[in-house]
């Protein structure tokens, strides 16, 4: 997703940040099956207690803990465990998500907490008792710094607590006692209103799903719907959102989003019915402004060495020009597919390009990140360091686009040389049918662009 808003929200989010926003929220940052039932399993694990060791001697953090960001909504929980063994592991839980820290130290009564991919951080403190920590969660952001106060409690499974916020308070009684299901929803901002796809998976008090926008989705959300009252949340280094609403008796939801420490948009939604709840065509949202069908660009690689799309090595071949932020979790849920797809068709004549829009525009520091997000995804063709990720300034490096209004941007070309499609934003594993359905077409697309012959235009 793009940064900014409900969609910019998701980008920021993610490795997997402000939340996509709705409408321009186009812009947000703001990626199996939809919801995984139950807990995780390991969220029963032992419960340890007795006050932390002294000396050099390392802390037995073992075990689920509740934690909480403080966000300018109110508490936004999330499940955070850790495993015992020779090196430290944390991880978080969202749904039926985990999401593993990558590196985990612990220094007498100090615990840090990384996500190095979306430079995310949680640095606190062990209570002499050793059952809470407290401290401080902060992440780089498109706009500097984003941060939030942090705690944690030991053997709390609770992912709210029962007192419900006072907003719950509505004469609409009796509100419907479930909302499982599939809801139409907007998204509305500063900066206009946005459509979404909403998805809810009820069991008994427990609420799970997620939220779908032009530009990407809200990956796995997790909560409670409890006395007409809905609550969601999700923490994953990149996503930092929270979800309220209030059900009415005409079985109508109305609430609050936010992301980070910023971002506040209202929502809304109503059951979808059997029309279910579509969204704009993301094969429809960019376009090309020359009617060449033409695209190019030159940027220099992690090596400093420039690249170009009319290059030899691209002649005659399908290319797949993929638009990205390595701090974007929608991009992050993209890559390992890219990647998979690189490696099953290059040596049918596939080739794939990523440009990479980062965060700082230094370029020592944004290299750094690009590299560790080939690394992590395994990713074999090379990535570009095309420009910093505000999505005016990206559109504008890139005129052969009417916008850029999706992290992930995805275009493809056939052997001639021309855009035959392009695909904005990224529906991930979260979306369960909906990710299915698109890697099927994506594929199938790449496939039809491979069975066509090289043409004298394309070399």
């Amino acid at each position: 997703m793009g940064t900014g808003r409900p969609a910019a929200a998701l980008q920021l989010i993610a490795v997997a940040g402000r939340p996509p926003r709705p409408g321009a929220a186009a812009r947000l940052v703001l990626s199996l099956l939809l919801f995984v039932p139950a807990f995780a399993c390991a969220r029963g694990a032992s419960d340890p207690s007795g006050p932390p060791p002294s000396g050099g001697e390392r802390a037995d953090l073992s075990g689920p803990w509740r934690a909480v960001l403080t966000s300018p909504g109110g508490e936004l929980p999330f499940t955070l465990r850790f495993d015992a063994g020779e090196s430290p592991r944390a991880v978080a839980l969202n749904g039926g998500e985990e999401v593993a820290f990558s590196a985990v130290r612990i220094e007498g009564p100090r615990v840090v907490l990384r996500i190095e991919g979306y430079d995310s951080e949680i640095d606190a403190r062990l209570s002499d008792d050793g059952r809470r920590l407290q401290g401080e969660w902060h992440r780089t952001s498109e706009n500097g710094r984003s941060r939030l106060p942090f705690r944690a409690e030991r053997g709390d499974l609770r992912r709210f607590t029962a007192a419900l916020p006072a907003a719950a308070a509505t004469a609409d009684r009796p509100a419907p006692p479930s909302i499982d299901g599939t809801w139409s929803a907007r998204f509305v901002d500063e900066d206009g209103e946005e459509p979404a796809r909403a998805e809810f998976r009820q069991e008994d008090g427990r609420l799970t799903g997620t939220i779908q926008l032009p530009s990407g989705d809200f990956r796995y959300l997790e909560g409670d719907y409890r006395d007409g009252f809905l609550r969601l949340s999700c923490f994953d280094g990149a996503h930092v959102f929270l979800l309220h609403a209030r059900a009415t008796s005409e079985g109508t939801l109305a609430g609050d989003f936010w992301s980070r420490d910023t971002y506040h948009a209202s929502w809304t939604a109503r059951p979808a019915g059997d029309a279910g709840a579509p969204l704009p065509d993301p094969f429809e949202q960019v376009r090309l402004t020359n009617d060449e069908g033409r695209f190019t660009f030159r940027f220099p690689d992690l090596d400093g060495h420039e690249v170009a799309l009319p290059d030899d090595r691209f002649r005659g071949k399908v290319v797949v020009v993929n638009i990205f932020g390595s701090w974007c979790p929608n991009c992050n849920d993209e890559a390992p597919l890219l990647a998979g797809w690189h490696r099953r068709y290059r040596n049918r004549g596939l080739e794939i390009i990523g440009l990479a829009f980062e965060f700082t525009g230094e370029s020592e520091r944004d290299r750094r990140f690009v590299r560790r997000f080939a690394e992590r995804h395994g990713i074999e063709y090379p990535l570009l360091l095309a420009g910093t990720s505000d999505k005016a300034a990206a559109a504008a490096s890139l005129p052969d686009l009417s916008a850029v209004k999706a992290y992930p941007t995805t275009l493809f070309l056939g052997r001639d040389g021309r855009v035959r499609r392009i695909y904005s934003g990224f529906s991930g594993p979260a979306t369960g049918a909906a990710h299915a359905a698109l890697v099927a077409t994506l594929e199938g697309l790449i496939e039809q662009l491979l069975s066509e012959r090289a043409t004298v235009d394309g070399g």
